[in-house]
C-alpha cells in the first residue's frame, strides 16, 4: 500500500496530463467539449479513474455523452502512453473514464433552491397580512377576574 499523499499527487498529475493531451494533442472531434474535472488513483497506483464532463456546443444544446465516451475509449491507449511518459512511475496506471455528474446535480440543486425561495416569498406575503387567531392577549379576561 502506498501513502495517500503520493496517490493524490499522482492523480492530480494524471488529471493535468490527460486534460492537456485532450485539448492540444488528440485531434478527435468527439473530444472537443470534454473537460477533465478530477482523477482518483487506487492505493496500489495500478488504476486511475478520470472524471470528465461534456459541455454542449451552445448553451441550449444537449451534450453528446455517448460520442464523448466513445472518443475517450478510442484514445485510452494514447492517453495512457502520455501518462506513462509524463509521470515516470514504474507501472503506468490503467485509465478508466467516468462521467462526472456534479454539474448536473448542482443545476438541480439550484432549481430546488429557487423553488424554495419562491415558496418562502409566498409564505412571507401571506404572513404580512395575517392576524392572530382570537384575542391579542388571550389571558386578559383571566386577569380582569383576578383584579375584582
Amino acid at each position: 500500500m502506498v501513502d495517500q499523499a503520493r496517490a493524490r499527487r499522482l492523480a492530480k498529475r494524471i488529471s493535468a496530463i490527460v486534460a492537456t493531451a485532450i485539448e492540444y494533442e488528440i485531434k478527435d472531434p468527439r473530444l472537443r467539449f470534454v473537460t477533465v474535472t478530477d482523477a482518483k488513483v487506487t492505493g496500489d497506483l495500478r488504476e486511475a479513474n478520470v472524471y470528465y464532463t461534456v459541455m454542449g456546443e451552445t448553451i441550449d444544446a444537449e451534450p453528446d455523452y455517448a460520442e464523448a465516451a466513445a472518443g475517450l475509449d478510442a484514445a485510452r491507449g494514447v492517453l495512457r502512453s502520455k501518462v506513462g511518459a509524463g509521470t515516470g512511475v514504474k507501472f503506468t496506471p490503467i485509465l478508466s473514464f467516468t462521467l462526472d455528474k456534479v454539474p448536473e446535480v448542482a443545476r438541480e440543486m439550484e432549481e430546488l433552491l429557487a423553488r424554495a425561495r419562491a415558496i418562502d416569498d409566498e409564505v412571507a406575503k401571506v404572513a404580512a397580512n395575517a392576524k392572530h387567531a382570537g384575542e391579542a392577549d388571550p389571558y386578559k379576561a383571566d386577569r380582569d377576574d383576578e383584579d375584582e
